[in-house]
């Protein structure tokens, strides 16, 4: 070193030499400890200052380098790296007004624009970010601009949501594009296309980073966000076992993103929901970790914690319930309806019926909006426990939409429950009344005045039912059904008008031919299936014609045979249909060992008089045998007197 050489700038200089040194091999815990040693020199080096911000983000440091920036005033000069900072550590408000309150010149500079954007990204405001990206897209040109064209689908894909919206056309060059043109289908509902792009993108996925020399890892930690989108759409058309599997795969390779970690939780416990209680507990804790917190919409947050409720609400946790629907309505306001419902179900659960309903009369008041709803909620409160009555009158209390068809439906069933026809015959007649008066299109109301007429003509109030019919005509006015129907309602109270309608009708010739008959009575339906068999198999032969005016031969009735030895004096044997075992003078032969073993008498007994009670010896049934059997004459009738005893049956098994 020369004499002329300043220590304090060659310490500088070199230290200098070390910061880029460190830069340039990403080494920037190192670098920092070169920028400390220049600040130690010289602290208001605005070079080394704004340096070690640099190096404080790379690593990742971002609410230190924050906090640096605003302990040496720096706010001024290094707006793009505080309002970084602020964007990272999700404190997106506060980063967008220090980008708008800088004062800077319109338009902002390139990387402060496209930060800006993001911060509306994350901000929600979707169509504010879609213009922004459009005018970089066009005022830019670089290496970047696939980039930005995805990050513009993504913005599409969230403005999707709105069905009233329209969505600019998303470019699909890149497996993130399909992604995200999938994305728009699933948000239009349209599951299917949305899974078919899916799967293309997850092919070309795999393909890119495998040429890119990407590990198995690092593909399958891509992949799984493709596979996740793609179980939800699965689980939308109703394959909820495929989605399932897929949704436990991609837990179990335990992947980095957060969000991606909650959406497959929240997913599974949807799948599960009142099955697999315990899973689904600690699914729904990972779902709401603060590590997933600044990574989800407003929207996935929203749904996660009313699953979370509705999962209190399966478990039967009544404290549980009410504590996070309130916590629900405190955080989104807007899903304030929704918890009520909840809190609702946890009552009715605990028997509490009354308390539930006076908390949704309260909320009908307050909530005009939702007050037609509620009171279909109290409707099925009083319906549970069996109270009619006052169903009807919440019905009722309905005021004009009280004509609904399906609301209509309901009454008339209620009243019919209660055994009142004629309040459902009023009904139906006010409601026909009703749409006739206010000519109010309210969709297909052919059932509502079918069923009507239906009713009426049971009911005899012909008048009403052809009014219904009259209506139910210009709806089908070629219905010949209808119209018969309405000949027959007029019939009974205006034959003129029944008249009237009836050439309206179709000719009786040109209903049937006589080819139609010939086939109706050729038809086997009628017969059995064997009868149909031998029709089948049998050869038809063309009948001769015969004269109209001859006879028909009538058919010939065979005699039946008689036996040889028939006497018709003698009356047959009324027992002649039952069995030989159920006969008056049927006697059970002994067969088998037994029979040959027949008792001759005592023991000791002589051979002659063992003779003599042999009662198998036929010359000892004589006269004289004090056992002789008598035959008795059997009473008139089958199967009204049998022998006492009865034939028994074998009982089955062995003891």
């Amino acid at each position: 070193m020369s004499k002329d050489t300043n220590p304090k700038e060659a310490l500088i200089k070199a230290a200098y030499a070390d910061v880029h040194k460190f830069g340039q091999n990403q080494e920037f815990d190192k670098a920092v400890k070169a920028v400390n040693r220049i600040l130690g020199v010289a602290p208001d080096d605005q070079t080394a200052l704004h340096c070690k911000v640099v190096c404080l983000m790379q690593l990742s440091k971002f609410d230190e380098a924050h906090k640096f920036i605003e302990k040496n005033r720096l706010s001024t000069s290094l707006i793009f790296e505080k309002s970084y900072c602020e964007y990272r550590l999700n404190k997106q408000l506060q980063a967008l007004k220090t980008i708008d309150d800088a004062g800077l010149p319109q338009p902002l500079p390139p990387k402060l624009k496209e930060l800006r954007t993001q911060i509306l990204y994350r901000l929600e405001r979707y169509d504010d970010c879609l213009d922004a990206y459009k005018d970089i897209i066009k005022n830019t040109s670089d290496e970047y601009e696939d980039e930005r064209r995805t990050n513009l689908s993504a913005v599409a894909a969230n403005l999707a949501l709105d069905k009233e919206k329209e969505v600019p056309d998303v470019p699909e060059d890149t497996y993130e594009q399909y992604f995200n043109s999938a994305c728009i289908q699933s948000n239009r509902q349209k599951f299917v296309e949305a899974e078919r792009k899916l799967r293309t993108s997850e092919k070309l996925c795999r393909e890119f980073l495998e040429d890119e020399g990407a590990s198995e890892e690092e593909i399958l930690e891509e992949l799984d966000v493709i596979r996740v989108q793609l179980a939800y759409c699965l689980q939308q058309q109703g394959k909820l076992k495929e989605a399932s599997v897929i949704y436990a795969e991609c837990l179990r390779h335990k992947p980095k993103d957060a969000a991606l970690v909650a959406v497959a939780s929240n997913n599974a416990v949807v799948i599960n929901k009142d099955q697999n209680v315990f899973d689904s507990k600690k699914k729904i804790r990972a779902a709401m970790a603060e590590a997933c917190e600044p990574k989800l919409t407003s929207r996935q947050k929203q749904i996660i914690a009313l699953n979370n409720c509705l999962l209190a609400l399966y478990t039967n946790a009544s404290d549980q319930v009410q504590q996070l629907t309130q916590k629900l309505v405190t955080s989104y306001p807007q899903v304030e309806f929704e918890a009520l419902l909840i809190r609702c179900s946890q009552l009715a659960k605990d028997k509490k019926h009354k308390d539930a309903i006076e908390q949704l009369q309260k909320f009908a008041v307050a909530n005009k909006t939702h007050a037609f709803v509620s009171k279909f909620a109290i409707i099925q409160l009083q319906l549970l426990q069996g109270n009619r009555k006052d169903a009807i009158e919440t019905l009722l209390s309905l005021g004009e939409a009280k004509y609904k068809p399906g609301v209509v439906s309901a009454l008339v069933s209620l009243y019919l429950g209660t055994d009142n026809k004629p309040a459902a015959s009023d009904v139906l007649k006010s409601a026909v009344e009703w749409y006739k008066q206010n000519n109010v299109s309210s969709g297909d109301l052919s059932d509502m005045w079918r069923q009507a007429a239906e009713f009426h003509l049971r009911g005899g109030a012909s008048e009403t039912a052809a009014s219904s019919l009259e209506e139910l005509l210009k709806l089908k006015p070629n219905d010949m059904k209808v119209l018969a129907q309405l000949v027959i309602a007029y019939a009974q109270f205006n034959p003129k008008r029944a008249l009237e309608i009836s050439r309206r009708l179709p000719k009786l010739e040109t209903l049937t031919t006589a080819s139609e008959i010939d086939a109706l009575e050729a038809a086997n339906w009628v017969m059995s299936t064997k009868a149909a068999k031998k029709s089948a198999n049998a050869k038809i032969e063309p009948s001769p014609s015969t004269p109209a005016a001859e006879k028909k031969s009538a058919n010939r009735k065979r005699k039946g045979k008689l036996p040889k030895n028939y006497n018709a004096e003698v009356g047959p044997d009324p027992e002649r249909w039952l069995p030989k075992y159920e006969r008056t003078g049927f006697r059970k032969k002994r067969g088998g060992a037994r029979g040959k073993d027949v008792i001759k008498g005592s023991q000791g007994m002589a051979t002659g008089a063992a003779d003599q009670y042999d009662m198998s010896n036929r010359a000892n049934l004589s006269k004289n045998s004090p056992a002789t059997p008598v035959y008795q004459e059997p009473t008139p009738g089958p199967r009204q007197q049998h022998r006492k005893g009865g034939h028994k049956k074998k009982k089955g098994g062995r003891f």
